[in-house]
């Protein structure tokens, strides 16, 4: 078995010594190195490794904003890696996902690598399952998000949470609509809608959340509902059901 890695950290101190570890395991192959979120999430795109050892603090994109941004048909398994235990390290236990504290000694890395080659000898359905219930725990225990990271015509983009007009389910995906331009997110509008800050983002349909600082008017349109009048000229359904929502900011 030819185990494909990837290491990820901003320090290289704390890379080299994740790869020195790793000489003595002959069945792990480091396919390569990230020193921030950003060339993580191209690298994994680029090398398809099994395993990513992904630091949690890194500065402009954290490891659990790597780990939003990857795709559940292509998961590798994570083994998050923290200087810090105050990142409710519990909840990796209850979602079944390995962490390391550093610093950490040769025997509990090497018990990380048993639990790993024991996950791909018997792969499980649940991973991504498990990943998406972490990260819906740590969002009850973190502030807002401010930015999200998409992908648009190749390019990987961060599209801060001001610079969004409204957003709207398409399937297990959202599509995030900032000024002239849609970018698609991998995330369903409900885990979406926990992330934002309610203070400016309402849901307005079942399909839709809207940032009322882009909010013009609320009109009546028909069969009881109203319309939702963007201040560049979009309208979108506002169901009798979220009216209040929006009612709540008129004072």
């Amino acid at each position: 078995m030819n185990i494909g890695t990837l290491i990820v950290d901003d320090e290289a101190p704390a890379r080299r010594r994740i790869r020195d570890l790793l000489k003595a395991e002959p069945d792990f192959s480091v396919l390569g190195e990230a020193r921030d979120g950003l060339e993580a999430v191209e690298a994994i795109d680029k090398l398809r490794p099994q395993i990513v050892f992904l630091d949690i603090q890194m500065p402009g994109m954290d490891g659990f904003e790597v780990a939003r941004s990857l795709p559940a048909d292509h998961l590798p398994l994570l083994v998050f890696v923290t200087a810090y235990d105050q990142f409710a390290l519990a909840a990796f236990d209850v979602c079944a996902l390995d962490y390391l504290v550093k610093p950490f000694d040769a025997g509990r890395f090497r018990k990380t690598l048993d639990r790993l080659r024991q996950t791909l000898r018997e792969p499980s359905a649940d991973l991504a399952t498990g990943l998406q219930r972490l990260l819906r725990k740590l969002d009850e225990e973190r502030p807002p998000a401010e930015r999200f990271l998409v992908k648009s015509r190749g390019r990987i983009l961060f599209v801060r949470c001001e610079e969004i007009d409204w957003i709207e389910a398409a399937g297990n995906y959202t599509e995030l609509h900032a000024g002239d331009n849609a970018y698609l997110l991998r995330e369903t509008l409900e885990t979406l809608e926990n992330r934002l800050d309610p203070r400016r983002f309402v849901r307005i349909h079942r399909s839709r959340i809207v940032n009322v600082d882009r909010v013009r008017e609320i009109v009546a349109w028909d069969h009881g509902d109203y319309c939702v009048l963007l201040q560049n000229g979009v309208r979108l359904r506002l169901s009798r059901r979220y009216k209040a929502n929006l009612e709540r900011f008129s004072g």
